[in-house]
């Protein structure tokens, strides 16, 4: 096959969590946006890392997520933001972690594999290199909105912060009002390019009244994103911890090289860290080939896709709905 022959791919997601009404318009508005942002810059010949970087830019700058700008807060009230990149031509992968005051963490992450031996750099030392290469960083009132300080206030006093933000979509709903109406999660994205070349991207600003210098799965290769020529790309979300001890992300692509579709394997891999370790969350794919997967075991999860110039998109368990033209 030749060069700059495949279909473009872009995939997306807002995060895998209890999505509350007030915020699932908002939700999925965010991801569809994000979809055709990544989705131009195949169509123009872009890059797939260069699709997943823009991609994941604007769900950092759009305050539903949690991720850059709409991140929460630690239990000292601060700002502690992860991301990664990773390009599937020769595994190259850049990510930071307990970063503060950045407004758009992804391409910190980008910069860290484009400019540096490193595949992981965090807290002071990953500000540093990005007061070094001249990202300028931001007020941290600027990437707070009211409604995460909200959720910070009542998680900080009930810390049922995971039972509820990343309960299954089997589990008994909380009859707590402040539960049902706050909360965020990861942003990813994950694409083909016309090359052939896949690339993966994630990032967050963690789970609320997280403590101090903890780091999820966002960050680490393997379980918050992957991306390799010979299989696909997988961004995930939900429940760092468990997502973690599966290495969710490489489960998905070692499932894929066995032989299974990008759906298939998504299910199975979500599948198994459920029974294994009680953990729920959600993931996007897509195949070396172009085949598309998504999956989540929470209550809901904005997701997106376009290829071949059609956006699909949904939020609750067996949507899939096709943008008018």
């Amino acid at each position: 096959m030749s060069d700059l022959s495949m279909e473009p791919v872009v995939v997306i997601h807002g995060g895998a969590w209890a999505i509350p009404d007030k915020l699932s318009s908002a939700s999925v508005e965010g991801v569809c946006f994000a979809a055709r942002a990544g989705y131009d810059v195949l169509i123009r010949g872009g890059s797939a890392m260069d699709a997943v970087e823009a991609a994941v830019r604007v769900m950092e700058d759009c305050p539903a997520f949690d991720a850059g700008t709409g991140s929460v807060l630690n239990t000292k009230g601060e700002v502690e933001m992860d991301s990664v990149i990773m390009d599937g031509r020769e595994l190259q992968c850049g990510s930071v972690a307990c970063v503060q005051n950045i407004k758009n963490p992804v391409s910190l992450a980008r910069a860290v594999l484009e400019k540096t031996d490193h595949t992981l750099l965090v807290g002071k030392g990953a500000n540093e290199f990005a007061e070094e290469i001249g990202i300028h960083t931001v007020p941290t009132d600027s990437l707070v909105t009211e409604d995460a300080r909200e959720e910070w206030r009542h998680f900080m006093q009930f810390k049922t912060t995971v039972n509820v933000l990343f309960r299954n979509r089997e589990a008994t709903p909380s009859t707590s009002a402040v539960c049902d109406t706050l909360g965020h999660d990861t942003v990813g994205a994950v694409a083909l390019d016309r090359s052939g070349t896949t690339a993966a991207a994630t990032s967050t600003g963690g789970i609320t009244a997280k403590r101090p210098g903890r780091v999820g799965d966002s960050p680490i290769v393997g379980a918050g994103a992957y991306a390799d020529n010979e299989s696909g790309a997988v961004s995930t979300t939900g429940h760092g911890e468990s997502i973690t001890k599966v290495c969710l992300a490489r489960q998905v692509t070692h499932l894929m090289e066995s032989g299974m579709s990008a759906q298939k394997a998504s299910e199975v891999a979500l599948q198994k860290m459920a029974d294994r370790v009680k953990g729920h969350g959600g993931v996007v794919t897509v195949s070396k080939d172009g085949d598309i997967g998504k999956h989540f075991t929470t209550e809901r999860m904005a997701w997106a896709w376009i290829k071949a110039g059609k956006l699909h998109y949904g939020l609750n368990c067996g949507e899939d709905f096709i943008a008018a033209e």
